[in-house]
C-alpha cells in the first residue's frame, strides 16, 4: 500500500503521542511505550498480523508483518495514523488473502456517516457498510472525530 498521510493532531491522545517536547522529556521511552500500547491494542481488537511490529520515528510509524487479509491490513494502518501524534503511516506489511484495496475518507467538521454514505454509495442509509467497514476502530456510528481517516469499501 505504501505511505499514508494523517493529520498529526487529530485523534484520540491515548498513547502519549503528540505531546510537545517540553512535555515529555524522554522522548525515546515514549515511543517505546507508545509502540507496545499499538501492538497490544492491534491484539486485543483481534486484527490478526502475524509478526507484527511497529517503529515510530518522529511522527511517522512503520508497520510490518503478514495481515490475514486487506481489511485487517487497513485497519492497522488506521488504528495507527488515527493516533494523535502520529502525521503519516509506512506500510510495508503483506497480505494472505489478496482483496480489492478500499477507498480512504478524512473526516470533516459536520460529517456524519449518513452524509458519507450518501456520497460514496448515493444513499446515506448505507452508513453501516461504512461502519462495519471500521470496526472494531468505531465504537459507535455517532462518535467521529475531525481529521479521522475511514476506510471506505467498493463495492462491484
Amino acid at each position: 500500500m505504501g505511505l499514508f498521510s494523517f493529520i498529526k493532531n487529530a485523534g484520540p491522545k491515548v498513547f502519549g503521542l503528540g505531546k510537545k517536547d517540553s512535555e515529555e522529556n524522554d522522548t525515546d521511552q515514549l515511543k517505546k511505550t507508545a509502540t507496545r500500547k499499538l501492538e497490544e491494542t492491534i491484539k486485543d481488537l483481534q486484527l490478526h498480523v502475524e509478526n507484527l511490529k511497529i517503529k515510530i520515528d518522529d511522527d511517522m510509524a512503520t508497520v510490518l508483518g503478514k495481515a490475514q487479509d486487506q481489511s485487517t491490513k487497513e485497519k492497522v494502518v488506521l488504528l495507527i495514523g488515527n493516533t494523535s501524534g502520529i502525521a503519516s503511516v509506512d506500510d510495508q506489511m503483506s497480505v494472505d488473502h489478496a482483496e480489492p484495496e478500499a477507498q480512504f475518507y478524512t473526516v470533516i467538521k459536520g460529517d456524519t456517516l449518513e452524509k458519507i454514505a450518501k456520497q460514496y454509495y448515493g444513499n446515506a442509509m448505507s452508513y453501516p457498510l461504512i461502519f462495519d467497514a471500521n470496526k472494531p476502530i468505531l465504537t459507535s456510528p455517532d462518535k467521529l472525530f475531525t481529521g479521522q481517516v475511514l476506510r471506505i469499501p467498493i463495492f462491484e
